[in-house]
């Protein structure tokens, strides 16, 4: 193999090498959104479910929950 050749090969290499560190970092990426997705949606029910507990003191407390 000559120096242009080893080269072509050494540039493939980093080439394949940068694609599989750009695919591992877009996934690691997905998974960050996914749990951020996750942890907003449970946030969200929380909310929803202390809105319905507050309702219900209220409704309670006004005596119109019979």
């Amino acid at each position: 193999m000559d120096n242009s050749q080893s080269a072509s090969f050494q540039a493939g290499q980093a080439k394949a090498q940068a694609e599989e560190k750009g695919s591992q970092m877009m996934d690691k990426a997905s998974n960050v959104a996914q749990s951020a997705q996750e942890s907003v949606q449970q946030a969200g029910q929380q909310v929803k479910e202390k809105a319905q507990d507050a309702a219900e003191a209220v409704k309670n407390a006004t005596g119109t929950n019979k």
